[in-house]
């Protein structure tokens, strides 16, 4: 047990954190930045945690699992997913652009849902029951805008979403400092800092519990059994 009363283990959780940004490693990524304030937390719960820089991989555009059968020569992406598919929480992080989350986070949704017609071993949804947040860090308005777009494209996929499951920065409006420049305040922001971990802590916390649960309940939410008709009967009493 920590000073904070905390018993639980996360060591047996896994965490991947997709980062939006549009410079190639090996050159410093402002994003980057601040999902380690949230991985240094998890990691010292023991959590298995991996960071996939997309942009540094050759990942084709389109909303199927393997775009090499829709006509394009190459795709890493089949090779990026069993990170998913092993992932217990999911947090997707980029900078805003134009107001706006960059091309590879909305690259990066589109992939995710080409996925998201597949089953787990319930025969729910494929992201049942991990779950998902958002880091978004620029120097122009819009960390809700990009944030809303994130959350709502990951839930609307079958992600679990856990209160205040997003955190940003943003620097002065225009060609301000980023969160990594000397002298910006980002890493020393206290609202940030507060709100990454609390976001971090609460996707631990919905983690440990649906894990401890089984997941999601697999009752009233199986597309075989509404597609059969045996528990959707909307006259049946006990449906009701």
């Amino acid at each position: 047990m920590d000073a904070a009363g905390n018993s639980r283990d996360y060591s047996d959780l896994k965490a991947l954190f997709f980062n939006g940004t549009l410079k190639k490693s090996p050159q410093p990524s402002n994003t980057n930045g601040l999902i380690n304030i949230s991985r240094l937390i998890m990691e010292k719960q023991g959590v298995s945690v991996r960071v996939i820089r997309t942009v540094d991989h050759d990942i084709a555009s389109g909303v199927y699992p393997d775009m090499t059968e829709h006509g394009w020569l190459t795709d890493e992406w089949p090779r990026l997913y069993p990170a998913v598919q092993e992932a217990d929480i999911v947090v997707v992080a980029g900078p805003i652009w134009l107001g706006d989350n960059s091309s590879q986070t909305k690259k990066l949704i589109e992939r995710l849902y080409a996925h998201s017609g597949e089953l787990n071993e319930k025969g729910q949804w494929a992201f049942y029951p991990k779950v998902g947040g958002c880091l978004i860090t620029g120097n122009e308005d819009g960390i809700k805008h990009c944030s809303m777009n994130v959350l709502y494209s990951l839930q609307h996929i079958g992600f679990s979403i856990p209160p205040q499951a997003d955190a940003g920065w943003i620097g002065p409006v225009g060609p301000g400092p980023s969160y990594l420049d000397e002298g910006s305040g980002g890493p020393e922001s206290d609202f940030t800092n507060r709100n990454t971990t609390f976001m971090t802590w609460n996707l631990l916390h919905l983690a440990r519990m649906l894990k401890d649960a089984g997941g999601i309940p697999a009752y009233g939410n199986l597309p075989a059994e509404w597609k059969a008709g045996t528990r959707f009967d909307f006259e049946n009493p006990e449906y009701r």
